[in-house]
């Protein structure tokens, strides 16, 4: 009788894929990541609790981008808990595959406006605004726009590999048998994996 402790989480081990290399990894994700288009960016306050919002990613900017950037008004309440405590998570989900990315790291605040300016496009006026002071006018260079950069550490997401049929089928097959499922793969982006990307992670 075998006396190792078996596989509690099958789910994982049957999907877990570790065979692909860093730079298709981050394609992969990178689909993800646009099919969702907007993700749940998660930051801590300084009373501890955990507050999550809705922001959209601007770019990549190239094929081997690890880094998020995200346009944002430094008067947010967002910025100062980034101030406060600089780790956060960034998830994002495709509905309408179910693959889902899951970025731990931490972030900055960047006011520089040449990365402002690589990173903006016209349709972000609507978030700010013209105050109609001559110098709030809602565009790249009013003083209210930054950018929040998410430097991960580690990358964990879904890949799914079967549409909805197939994987109801899946599933209903594994709940009959008894023998879990994963219609899918399981891919993370390790901390040596970042620290190796090719391209500087600051753009």
């Amino acid at each position: 009788m075998s006396t190792e402790t078996p596989n509690l989480d099958p789910y994982v081990s049957k999907a877990l894929n570790d065979k692909v290399s860093t730079h298709q990894k981050i394609i992969d994700l990178q689909k993800i990541v646009k099919a969702a288009g907007t993700g749940m960016l998660t930051t801590r306050a300084s009373d501890g609790f955990l507050h999550a919002r809705a922001m959209t990613p601007a770019g990549p900017r190239s094929d081997k981008q690890l880094t998020l950037f995200f346009v944002a008004n430094k008067f947010s309440g967002k910025i100062a808990e980034v101030e406060n405590d600089a780790h956060v998570n960034v998830s994002f989900l495709d509905t309408s595959s179910t693959s889902w990315a899951s970025y731990s790291g931490t972030a900055r605040i960047v006011t520089d406006k040449s990365i402002v300016k690589q990173h903006w496009t016209p349709m972000m006026s609507a978030y700010f605004g013209d105050l109609g002071d001559g110098v709030h006018k809602g565009d790249e260079n009013d003083p209210r726009v930054i950018t929040i950069e998410v430097v991960p550490e580690d990358i964990v997401y879904w890949l799914t590999t079967s549409g909805a049929i197939s994987r109801t089928v899946h599933i209903a097959l594994s709940a009959l048998t008894g023998h879990g499922t994963a219609p899918g793969e399981l891919r993370e982006i390790k901390k040596e994996e970042v620290r190796a990307a090719p391209i500087p992670l600051c753009q």
